[in-house]
């Protein structure tokens, strides 16, 4: 997807480098940190299902949310990278049952959901680069969960929407465009901020 405002691209290199700065213990603690502050939330503490991803690369550590998730009897969704972009789904079974995929993604084993799955989810972890004091999300430029905001809107579907990051990835303002969705609160290993 091409960005139509001028400022997402360096924004994106800017938080890019950043992320790729940050250390092997840096990021295992900062994974830890992140875990406990999202297991606060009450949307998570009180949901059947989520929708989640499993982190690669030097984005913010998932793994043991999504373990600490699946320990409560939370029924987790994770994406399934489709070749236009879209996301399809599957259930989370554990990470012995994630596969590599393409873009270094890791991704579910077994039966896909449809891309229509994510509709039940009561909350969505969504990944992200920034978010600004309006809610306002930068994603990595791929339209993958601009689609699945806009799916959840077309459905009426009301679920949390929560994106994980780092705490200097909280900045004062992101370029928005017309088919951006706000977030609804972001977490840091440093705590949670809400925005609607």
């Amino acid at each position: 997807m091409r960005d139509a405002l001028p400022g997402k691209r360096e924004l994106r290199a800017e938080l890019l480098a950043a992320r790729r700065g940050l250390g092997d213990d840096q990021a295992r603690l900062a994974a830890t940190a992140l875990a406990r502050q999202a297991l606060t939330l009450p949307e998570l503490a009180e949901a059947a299902t989520v929708a989640a991803y499993v982190s690669v690369g030097s984005e913010p550590g998932t793994r043991a949310l999504l373990d600490a998730l699946r320990a409560r009897g939370v029924r987790v969704l994770l994406p399934v990278l489709l070749a236009d972009n879209d996301l399809d789904w599957g259930a989370y079974e554990g990470a012995e049952h994630l596969a590599r995929a393409g873009r270094g993604l890791l991704e579910p084993e077994g039966r896909r959901l449809g891309a229509d799955a994510v509709l039940e989810a009561d909350a969505v972890l969504l990944p992200g680069l920034a978010v600004d004091s309006h809610g306002t999300r930068l994603g990595r430029g791929g339209g993958s969960y601009d689609r699945v905001l806009a799916r959840l809107a077309g459905a009426g579907a009301d679920p949390a929407l929560v994106v994980l990051l780092y705490a200097n990835e909280v900045v004062a303002r992101v370029p928005r465009e017309p088919h951006d969705h706000p977030v609804h609160a972001v977490v840091t290993p440093e705590g949670v901020r809400r925005f609607l």
